[in-house]
Formats: structure tokens, C-alpha cells, sequence
């Protein structure tokens, strides 16, 4: 049944409630709730295989993304019993995680006004080792050729030492270069061969390449973070919607596609994003994961 104030919208085998549909988010583009959870109830096919399993921080912007911003770690105990949940440890206690396995939790996220799913690298039941190894490719502007090289550069490096990898577009200002791992290296060592990779490239390419964590040291070159490797950091999730104008969409995309004039990190919206997610970018390319040792051995003597 469909009120002024609620509308209920089946997802899977629930049915769940959108509170205030007609509430706008996006105002440049008269985006709703409703429209947000529209399209994460579309693109669930696609996504979820991205999220099962892993600890999740919600960004949840009740008053639209003009108002304030929420970063979620711990689930409230007004959540459905049937969204998932996790413990995990943090210093001085837990947190209880969200885990979004399903459609029905993916749609009543939309209904908290969470726009953006930011991902752990590893899973439920192997929480210290990830199974995701995370490049951020960050421009100093919006330089997205700056992006480009970088990608390119990094690819071929990754390609020299046997590490297969994927591309997702942040939907903000670049790239994320994703390697699939074994899950056999704590967070600790991946990390740390991330840390050594960025570290190569940028030696290699000095002038446009930096791993300066300090803003102020980069100037105007492209920084290779490698941040999101540690134990309880997060990255955006693919198809996760971005609190920018024009609800822009992190989008995994083919490598052959990078050099397209029309991707940038922004090109894949909620309009667009999901014929995107139809055409299948990844398959066929996320299911080798690799192991670090024998890549540890190849850089260490590149190095």
C-alpha cells in the first residue's frame, strides 16, 4: 500500500517500507528517495555479489546530500532482525557492522538515506585477511588523463607481476585498480606489497606520480593511495550511488574502456550505471585471485 508517507516496494522475498519517497536528495536533479531505492533494487543483481559478507560503513545523508553527512560504522538496534550483522574488534571494544547480503537490506539502506556503501576488503569468518587489494588513483584536480596514465602505468606493473586487475570508476574525481587476492596475507602484508608497488611507480614517474600522504607535499601530481589495505578501512562499493550532483555511480568498467573520450570518474550515473552493470565489465576477470608470495618475489626484483 502507497501513502503520501510511506510506500512499500517488494525486494526478494520482503516487502520493504519507504518512509517519505517523495524526499528529495538530489536537489539539482530531483532525485528521491524513491529513486534511490529504485535503482538500488535494480542494479542488486549486480552489486550484491560485491557486498555478501563484508562489514559495511554507511554514508547516510537524511536531509539530501546539501545537508549533514553520517558516517555509519555500528548498526542501530532499530534495523529489521533480518539485516544481517557482525562483530568485529576494534581497539578498546566492538563494533556491530552492518552486512548487506540481500535486496531487502540494500532497499531498507536506501530508506535511511544511505546514499554511499563503503566495503571492508575481507569477509565474515576471514575478517583479517582480504580477499581485495585496493589502488586509489587520485588526482590532485579534475585531471581524469592524469587518471588515465596512472591506471595504465600501474596496470602494466601489476600485468609484469602476474596480478590480474579491474577498474571501478569512484564516481568522484578517479580510479580504483582492484586486485583479487587469495585471502592467504593478513592486512599487514598486502598493506605493505601495496605501499612497495605505489612506491615503484612513483620512482619511476616522479613528476606526476606521488605516495605523499600530506596534501601538501603532492603539489600537482596524482597520489597512489594505498590507504584502504589496512585492517577496518573501507572503500566505496561498486554501484554505490556518490552524494554528488548528478548522482554519479563508482562503476566497474572494462579495461578496453578507459581510453573511451567519454569515461571519466563521473561518466555513470543512476540513469546510466546499470546498462553498464548489464554488460558484465568484470566477468570473467574477478574470478582468479592470485597469491602474494610469488608477486613479492617478482617486485622485490624489479626493485
Amino acid at each position: 500500500m502507497s501513502t503520501s508517507s510511506t510506500r512499500a516496494v517488494r525486494a526478494g522475498r520482503r516487502t520493504v517500507d519507504i518512509h517519505r519517497p517523495d524526499k528529495v536528495l538530489f536537489p539539482e536533479d530531483g532525485i528521491t528517495k524513491a529513486d534511490l531505492a529504485a535503482y538500488y533494487r535494480a542494479v542488486a543483481p549486480h552489486m550484491l555479489p560485491h557486498l555478501r559478507g563484508r562489514p559495511l560503513m554507511l554514508e547516510r545523508l537524511p536531509d539530501g546530500i546539501g545537508g549533514p553527512r553520517f558516517m555509519q560504522k555500528d548498526t542501530p538496534a532499530g534495523y529489521p532482525d533480518w539485516v544481517h550483522r557482525v562483530e568485529v574488534a576494534k581497539e578498546g571494544g566492538t563494533v556491530t557492522h552492518t552486512v548487506c547480503d540481500d535486496t531487502a537490506t540494500l532497499v531498507h539502506l536506501a530508506d535511511q538515506a544511505c546514499v554511499t556503501l563503503h566495503r571492508w576488503q575481507s569477509r565474515t569468518g576471514h575478517l583479517e585477511t582480504p580477499d581485495r587489494m585496493v589502488f586509489d588513483l587520485d588526482p590532485a584536480g579534475d585531471d581524469f588523463d592524469a587518471v588515465r596514465r596512472a591506471a595504465h602505468r600501474l596496470g602494466e606493473l601489476l600485468d609484469a607481476l602476474r596480478l590480474p586487475s579491474t577498474l571501478m570508476t569512484t564516481g568522484s574525481r578517479g580510479l580504483h585498480v582492484i586486485v583479487p587476492l587469495d585471502g592467504q596475507s593478513d592486512f599487514d602484508e598486502v598493506r605493505a606489497f601495496a605501499h612497495d608497488v605505489a612506491a615503484t611507480l612513483a620512482a619511476a614517474h616522479p613528476r606526476e606520480l606521488t605516495t605523499a600522504a600530506r596534501k601538501q607535499a603532492r603539489g600537482d601530481r596524482l597520489y597512489l593511495d594505498v590507504q584502504r589495505n589496512g585492517y577496518a578501512q573501507t572503500a566505496v562499493a561498486p554501484y554505490s550511488v556518490r552524494a554528488r550532483p548528478g548522482a554519479p555511480v563508482a562503476t566497474p568498467l572494462r579495461w578496453d574502456q578507459l581510453d573511451d573520450p567519454a569515461t571519466q570518474a563521473r561518466r555513470w550515473t543512476v540513469t546510466t550505471a546499470l546498462e553498464q552493470a548489464r554488460s558484465g565489465p568484470w566477468d570473467g576477470s574477478t574470478a582468479r585471485p592470485r597469491a602474494l608470495g610469488p608477486a613479492r618475489r617478482r617486485l622485490d626484483a624489479l626493485r
